[in-house]
């Protein structure tokens, strides 16, 4: 898995991004080039699975554009098709992650009742 960070400026209708800690470097006249770009790039430098990527503008002419490429993509969906791809460890895995929520419930339970109703 590769996290690519890069720090990006506007300069007279130019987007220029150099990586943060890094080498790679590219230039466009939009964002939205900018950023594809910077896909390719961090893809040239490693190509070991599925491409995340965000842009976000700091202020109107300096932004910070990540790029990650293999693990997984987050969110709920990529973790859903692991557990299924993963055959019974998935089962297995979500079976755990129940049992640690309702230890957590449970303990939180237990810090909060001091033996008094506040609102009774």
């Amino acid at each position: 898995m590769g996290v690519f960070t890069f720090v990006c400026k506007s300069n007279g209708g130019e987007w220029t991004a150099k990586q943060h800690e890094g080498d790679l470097e590219a230039s466009a006249s939009s964002t939205y080039d900018l950023q594809r770009k910077l896909v390719q790039a961090a893809l040239s430098a490693d190509s070991s699975g599925g491409v995340q990527s965000s842009f976000s503008l700091v202020c109107p002419k300096s932004a910070v554009c990540q790029v990650i490429i293999g693990g997984g993509s987050g969110g709920g969906f990529a973790a859903g098709g692991g557990a299924a791809a993963g055959g019974g460890g998935g089962s297995e895995a979500a079976a755990a992650t129940k049992e640690e929520e309702k230890k957590k419930e449970e303990s939180e339970e237990e810090e909060g009742d001091f033996g008094f109703d506040l609102f009774g």
